[in-house]
């Protein structure tokens, strides 16, 4: 029997294609796991105010920042991979191998503290954007985020959670969506970008200038993100035991190291993509408008609402929140991997409670403690300060540590960073280095 409508042979050509690109397409997703969650989580509530007031205060003089960092958090991340994978232990393990205790108790110590705060500044624009939304008291909503990521690493699957925590990296196409929304002058925006010292305002001192940069950058390259990926990247070599034994496999090595590279590549390029979005959306609704200081994240959405209208501003909101329940799990999960690896202790999404109580401890105390703090109305500008000192201050070590333990033979054997990876990942240590400086240089002055 005939067909009565036959499709046109266009239409036989598109969904022949889609046919045959979505099983493509499914196969890439199942390989995108630590570097897609890491890269999303990088743009936190708190990230997206410091893009947020980049964007308000220097329109888009700040956007080349996003473009130095982007080779430079690859090479890094990806190192950190690399070191969890071959090592088949997470960053803190690998520190102890090669420092005193005394400088690794007191890297993860400061990596617990900064963790804490940075927590609290999350959950704090989480609730606040929540009550933009819907209404109500910031304590309800502090409490229900507290507690739903809390409850999502202790009650769920390590597989469950990693699923979890992909769907909400979608929450960051929201800012995709206010640059649609707003016109964003791309020649202006390009030019300025490229010689921003021409276009900052007049009232701006150079220093104000270097303090955003140094702000950009360590939120940008974070220690929590080397040892969220690396930890993850052993968790997942756990749960194929067998893998272990085909490591020393030529081609099996090659095979499993591009599948990092592909999924850091593309976790990073998302997360520095979402960052040029919000800088160009708050540039473009903000600083055009005359508002050019921005405190936190649930402000940013908030000033959105006069000058793009009321889905800009919702899309903006739920995206905070998305992010949040995103990087909140992430900031307490990487503090619990760094102690309990420099204890002894069992750890991972993987085991559960009664098998790793320290671990899940940590994980308990840091989210309580941050939501805690938010409880007590943290300053949300001293709570970023704070984290992006303390980040700094122990961001530069690690590095320096992490660049060691990846061109040593006696911990990585026969799969030791290339030359190419070893310049890059010289070369971001350098950077944040420097960013140190001239931030500490910043402060005093």
């Amino acid at each position: 029997m005939q067909h009565l409508v036959q499709r046109p042979p266009l239409l036989n050509r598109l969904l022949a294609s889609a046919r045959q690109t979505l099983p493509e397409t499914r196969a890439l997703a199942q390989r995108l796991g630590p570097g897609l969650i890491t890269g999303a989580a990088d743009d936190d509530p708190s990230g997206i105010a410091t893009y947020s007031q980049a964007g308000a205060q220097f329109r888009f003089g700040l956007v080349w920042t996003l473009l130095l960092t982007t080779p430079l958090m690859i090479g890094i991340q990806m190192l950190s991979a690399r070191i969890g994978w071959v090592t088949g232990e997470g960053l803190a393990a690998n520190i102890a191998k090669l420092c005193p205790s005394w400088l690794t108790l007191g890297l993860v110590s400061l990596l617990v503290v900064a963790n804490t705060i940075n927590i609290a500044a999350d959950i704090g624009a989480m609730a606040e954007a929540a009550r933009l939304l819907a209404g109500g008291h910031n304590t309800t909503y502090i409490v229900l985020f507290g507690a739903a990521c809390v409850l999502g690493q202790v009650f769920f699957s390590y597989e469950r959670s990693v699923r979890i925590l992909k769907w909400l990296t979608l929450a960051l196409f929201a800012y995709f969506a206010v640059v649609m929304v707003v016109q964003v002058p791309f020649r202006q925006a390009l030019t300025e970008s490229l010689a921003p010292w021409r276009y900052l305002p007049k009232d701006v001192a150079m220093a104000d200038y270097a303090s955003m940069v140094v702000a950009v950058l360590g939120t940008t390259i974070s220690p929590y993100l080397f040892f969220w990926q690396a930890a993850q990247e052993v968790e997942d070599s756990h749960r194929r035991p067998d893998a272990a034994e085909l490591k020393g496999d030529r081609a099996y090595a090659e095979e499993h190291l591009f599948r990092i590279k592909q999924d850091t590549y593309i976790g990073m390029l998302f997360s520095n993509a979402i960052a040029l979005c919000i800088v160009l959306a708050t540039a473009v609704t903000l600083n055009l408008h005359g508002i050019t200081q921005i405190q936190t994240a649930a402000q940013a959405a908030e000033a959105l609402r006069p000058v793009a209208g009321e889905f800009a501003f919702a899309v903006f909101a739920l995206g905070i929140i998305g992010t949040g329940l995103l990087a909140v799990p992430v900031l307490a999960g990487s503090a619990a991997y760094a102690v309990s690896e420099v204890f002894g202790w069992k750890a991972g999404l993987s085991q559960g409670f009664h098998e790793a109580r320290g671990f899940y401890a940590i994980i308990i105390a840091a989210t309580a403690i941050g939501a805690l703090m938010s409880w007590y109305e943290l300053d949300p500008i001293r709570a970023l300060v704070w984290s992006a000192v303390v980040n700094g201050v122990i961001s530069v070590p690690i590095m320096v540590v992490m660049m060691w333990v990846g061109q040593s033979r006696r911990l990585m054997g026969a799969l030791t960073i290339t030359l190419r990876h070893r310049l890059f990942g010289w070369a971001a240590t350098a950077v944040m280095a420097v960013a140190v400086l001239v931030m500490l240089a910043t402060s005093l002055g």
